[in-house]
């Protein structure tokens, strides 16, 4: 996630880091050098006149803009909904870590020492452990080694038989849950609450995978690529004739603001990547271990990420 406050005056035009620019610097020269090309041949193509007006690129740019408006509008729902989603992990880990400590009837003094075996601890630490395990399932990157000093070492040698090791999680929370029950250390109303808020993270994850595994189609995608690059390497045929020496410049604003547009749409339809302007799941996965770390009073070293080169992950 590019965090960064908004440049003023002509430094407008001189930002690379956190535009769409590096992505489509390549096509961007290649059609700004194919209307120079068209300029100095006044529009021939092999001694071939092409004559084009600006009639069918007015009847293909309205459709265009309205393809490529409700893409980036489809995408950006995906990438608001992905938040909106961690957002509530956030919220609902919180108060898991409250529920834990305030309902669960402890048996001895809470210690942050006594580590893992303490029940209220343990799932805790299994909570973080969640948030961990769903940051690397929805990035496809391995999550065991960062899990195992979180969970008990039974739970970290089993999990090489779980396929979803946040829905994993969950079902020894589950386990834990009746634990504290069978013991008297819960009521049967209060496990229905806690119960409930680990509902709501299991809740949160499957929507996660849901936008995960559920691209825009891809039909919609290849139709709008393809009329987009038909669009821009054809404009420069239905300038020349009008504007002549200016066609290379006004081709590149027009192709600069389309194909960003497209590769926009492309990086945040997925949202939770590793790309500059995907979710920040690093730095909300810290932040939920450094909240949780503190309610259960543990000195910890962590720190809150900051952005590199305006760049927070």
């Amino acid at each position: 996630m590019i965090l960064r406050g908004r440049p003023s005056g002509f430094t407008l035009f001189f930002i690379f880091r956190g535009s769409v620019l590096s992505q489509i610097w390549g096509v961007l020269l290649v059609n700004i050098a194919l209307a120079t090309l068209v300029t100095m041949n006044n529009g021939d193509l092999f001694r071939l006149k092409i004559t084009l007006t600006s009639i069918p690129f007015s009847l293909i740019g309205l459709p265009l803009a309205i393809f490529l408006g409700f893409r980036n509008n489809a995408a950006y729902d995906r990438y608001c909904e992905g938040r909106k989603l961690w957002g509530e992990i956030v919220l609902q880990s919180r108060n898991f870590s409250r529920q834990c400590l305030s309902l669960i009837t402890p048996p001895e003094s809470l210690k942050p020492e006594s580590g893992l075996n303490n029940v209220r601890i343990r799932m805790i630490y299994r909570t973080i452990a969640f948030a961990h395990a769903l940051r690397h399932l929805l990035r496809d990157t391995d999550a065991r080694s960062e899990l195992e000093p979180l969970i008990v070492q039974s739970e970290w040698q089993n999990m090489n038989r779980a396929s979803n090791l946040p829905d994993y999680l969950m079902h020894r929370m589950g386990n834990d849950l009746q634990l504290c029950l069978t013991e008297n250390r819960l009521d049967g109303c209060l496990a229905s609450t806690i119960d409930s808020t680990l509902c709501s993270l299991t809740a949160a994850a499957a929507a996660c995978e849901r936008i995960k595994g559920t691209p825009i189609p891809f039909s919609y995608t290849l139709m709008l690529h393809r009329t987009a690059y038909l669009y821009c390497f054809l404009l420069p045929f239905g300038l020349v004739d009008t504007i002549g020496f200016m066609t290379p410049f006004v081709v590149g604003i027009v192709a600069y603001t389309i194909f960003g547009l497209d590769a926009l749409g492309d990086e945040i339809e997925e949202p939770f990547g590793n790309l500059p302007n995907d979710l920040a799941l690093d730095a909300i996965c810290r932040s939920i271990e450094i909240n949780l770390r503190e309610s259960i009073g543990e000195d910890h070293q962590l720190a809150a990420l900051a952005p590199v080169d305006f760049c927070l992950m």
